[in-house]
């Protein structure tokens, strides 16, 4: 008869937890009971202070990253027949926001190391069709944005930056998302500041930021807030075929408050980084790598690269393992190309990309969260090596 492992843990650990606190809570109660609960002065209160936060000028609260990324393109003029360079090792909402724009995504393999999209790379897909390059600060880590800032401006490209896993990250003391045209974030419900769904561009130029806001509200002129404000009923004109895009006050009480902790939990997540660093040095498993000088990790994934060849086990083994451990996990992400419409659709084959094709099919995001108390870190280290056998 087999017994099942035995589990270090009486309750689940969730992968990607939120972090909710009691000033998440008020604020929503206070929104309710004001009775206005769609976008209105919380959102433009959130957009205020996340600017400010990140450096940036122009901000437009949105309901998600991929509406940012979307309406970015759309508001730079981006149409059929352009084409769109970006990473094969990314969620798929940043490939999709480029195929939603209407125009040809194309893949340029990663470093292997950093796991960002590799300025090498960039370049030799570089045609004369190539209109913009849409860069993800993968994890956290920021981009080579020396490399990629002079490939643009050479170019004459369009730059978008996806920082969906990058609020703190900052190059040189300067935010991710303010080297671009556009800098769209997430606030997912497993991102560092989390409104549930959200998200935020951060644009340089206010005409884009404007057509932004308008794209975001299917195309009205004046939004809701305006339109029913004390000031008295104004009328609105449809002057583009928008989308229904915008952030509530419901999300953005949320974000409020969340943002107010991102330094505090940005230093314990660093804190337990480094205990899982030293916790595994001495597994078969391929840790971060350290950040770059001068730079600074936004710290939201941990990944470790599990390699059958060195490892006892394959990557799927070892999610199985550690779910039966107690210990939830993750996979940012499997390429792009691995995924079934992307090869029907653009003829893609992962072996054309072999840096990002080898991450997807070792990756494994272990928890890494401000919410994560002293234990639960103890818990995922031991369940951890406890899979390797060590």
């Amino acid at each position: 008869m087999t017994h099942p492992p035995i589990r270090p843990r009486d309750r689940f650990l969730v992968f990607g937890a939120p972090q909710v606190g009691e000033a998440e809570i008020a604020e929503v109660v206070d929104t309710l009971r004001g009775g206005w609960w769609g976008t209105g002065p919380k959102a433009a209160e959130f957009e205020r202070r996340f600017a400010a936060y990140v450096g940036g000028t122009h901000a437009v609260a949105l309901g998600s990253c991929t509406a940012a990324l979307h309406l970015s393109m759309l508001a730079a003029g981006i149409k059929p027949g352009d084409e769109v360079i970006t990473t094969p090792l990314t969620f798929c909402a940043t490939v999709n926001a480029i195929v939603h724009a209407g125009a040809t995504p194309v893949l340029a393999d990663v470093d292997p190391v950093t796991m960002n999209i590799d300025p090498e790379a960039i370049a030799a897909r570089i045609t004369p069709r190539t209109r913009a390059l849409v860069v993800v600060h993968f994890a956290g880590r920021p981009c080579d944005m020396d490399a990629i800032t002079a490939l643009v401006a050479h170019h004459d490209l369009l730059l978008i930056e996806d920082c969906a896993h990058a609020i703190e990250t900052t190059v040189a003391g300067r935010h991710a998302g303010t080297f671009g045209d556009f800098g769209a974030f997430s606030f997912y419900v497993t991102k560092n500041v989390s409104t549930g769904e959200g998200g935020m561009v951060i644009a340089r130029d206010e005409t884009a930021a404007d057509r932004i806001r308008v794209l975001g509200l299917h195309g009205m002129s004046q939004d809701a807030w305006k339109r029913y404000g004390d000031e008295g009923y104004r009328h609105y004109d449809v002057v583009a075929a928008g989308f229904k895009s915008n952030m509530m006050d419901l999300q953005a009480s949320i974000g409020l408050h969340q943002l107010a902790r991102v330094e505090e939990n940005w230093e314990r997540r660093r804190a337990i980084w480094r205990r899982y660093d030293e916790a595994f040095a001495d597994l078969p498993l391929t840790l971060p790598a350290a950040p770059a000088p001068d730079t600074r990790h936004g710290l939201h994934l941990y990944t470790l690269l599990v390699d059958p060849d060195v490892a006892p086990l394959g990557r799927d083994a070892f999610l199985d393992a550690m779910t039966r451990q107690g210990i939830g996990t993750g996979v940012q992400y499997r390429s792009i190309p691995e995924h079934p419409f992307y090869r029907e659709r653009f003829g893609w084959h992962p072996d054309e990309w072999p840096h990002a094709t080898t991450i997807g099919e070792q990756t494994v995001s272990i928890p890494l969260s401000a919410v994560l108390s002293d234990g639960d870190v103890a818990d995922v280290i031991a369940a951890t090596r406890r899979v390797l056998g060590a």
